[in-house]
């Protein structure tokens, strides 16, 4: 055998030994949920500025194709502090500040029904200082947080119908009663979602959930019979005949836009369903008009980053060491995966349209800012990983060594150029 045949036999064993060792490192979570979230968070910002260009210059009068990008941008730039601040702060603080900030989201939430604005049927919205806020997404964050403190705490006594009972599902439910109050059944159901995430990390047993499940099933189809326009979206599901006067109209036109794309799309800003023949474009079915300019490939990557967020945050789940980080990040993974698996599966057409946003990609303000805090949360979850906090600490001066590295490597050749 040869030196270079007996080299490459011994290379190859520490390749595999590297890359194993780059997979258990403590700070891999940490890099990969910010990752994808800065990409989700890319893709988003280009494709409202390519979906939503008609609608802003419809908006403005011509005056501009930008008004609804620069608006997601500017909540982008928003949400980013924040984010920053919910990825430092100690697990100590979230135990804190979990009660209170409950209790003054609900709060929030109890106004909607009263002085809230109405939008596609919805009163879910409310005007402060001439900004348009959705209280419920905040109580879907804070409301994350405080399952993973008051269900660590009872983790032992879960095995008992009344300690799963109270407080956390009796609260989950008020939570969830001061969303339908605002008749939003899409945004209760991804909250009934992250409270069955919290729930199952906790340590709930099975037949609690088969229960649970039954009972759930029952009460969103008598919700769904109470609302004439939830049964019309339903009755247009199930039917063949879709027309502009039918609630399936939007799924219709999302198909035509997927089924358009084809492999490799159309061309960014090339959309034609984007000419007012696709309702909320920019919004709830954005994931159409990315099939239709970036193609199947465009859609897969995605699927993809979304998935990476699920690694991420399933290996945070088994990694952490402490039982709060572990249900709330349950909590926020069931909340921004399962809504983005219900998004996708509206446009796709496996799933009623229900008005929920594709997360970090779909334009809206609330929606972004209280995403991008809780996987700042999660973050902060991520750093506090065994071993995490010390590999990160070393990495600024790994930067620096390298950058010196780099200087000094310069200054060489622009000497020998001299």
């Amino acid at each position: 055998m040869s030196r270079a045949m007996v080299a490459e036999v011994e290379v190859a064993p520490r390749d595999r030994r590297s890359a194993l060792g780059q997979w258990d490192s403590a700070v891999t979570s940490y890099y990969l949920v910010l990752g994808a979230t800065g990409l989700l968070l890319a893709i988003g910002l280009v494709m409202v500025l390519s979906s939503s260009t008609v609608d802003s210059l419809s908006a403005t009068e011509g005056r501009s194709p930008y008004l609804y990008f620069l608006n997601q941008t500017r909540y982008a730039l928003i949400g980013l502090p924040f984010a920053w601040v919910a990825s430092r702060l100690p697990l100590r603080a979230y135990r804190v500040a979990a009660w209170p900030v409950l209790i003054g989201t609900l709060a929030v939430q109890a106004l909607v029904p009263f002085i809230g604005k109405e939008v596609g049927g919805n009163t879910n919205w409310i005007v402060i200082g001439g900004q348009t806020i959705q209280p419920s997404e905040l109580v879907k964050l804070s409301l994350a947080v405080w399952l993973g403190v008051v269900l660590a705490r009872k983790r032992a006594l879960l095995q008992r119908w009344m300690h799963v009972l109270v407080p956390a599902v009796v609260v989950a439910l008020a939570a969830m009663g001061l969303v339908l109050a605002g008749n939003d059944l899409g945004t209760a159901l991804i909250m009934m979602v992250l409270v069955a995430g919290a729930l199952f990390v906790a340590g709930v047993p099975m037949k609690m959930f088969a229960v649970a499940g039954v009972v759930a099933g029952l009460a969103v189809f008598q919700l769904t019979q109470l609302n004439s326009s939830r049964v019309q979206r339903i009755e247009a599901f199930l039917s063949n005949d879709c027309d502009i006067t039918n609630e399936c109209y939007q799924t219709y036109r999302g198909l035509l836009a997927l089924a358009s794309g084809g492999w490799t799309g159309q061309g960014l800003g090339q959309s034609r369903e984007k000419w007012s023949y696709l309702p909320e474009r920019h919004n709830d079915f954005i994931f159409a008009i990315l099939g239709e300019e970036l193609g199947l490939v465009g859609t897969l990557l995605v699927l993809a980053l979304f998935g990476v967020l699920a690694v991420a945050m399933v290996r945070i789940i088994r990694r952490h060491s402490d039982p709060v980080a572990q249900i709330v990040t349950a909590g926020i993974a069931s909340w921004i995966l399962g809504q983005a698996l219900i998004n996708i599966g509206v446009v796709i057409g496996l799933i009623p349209v229900l008005g929920v946003p594709l997360p970090l990609v779909s334009a809206g303000g609330s929606a972004l800012i209280t995403t991008m805090v809780a996987l700042g949360v999660v973050l902060s979850f991520a750093r506090s990983e065994p071993g995490a906090a010390e590999a990160l600490a070393a990495r600024p001066g790994v930067v620096r060594r390298s950058l010196a590295v780099v200087g000094r490597s310069a200054g060489r050749i622009r000497g020998r150029r001299g």
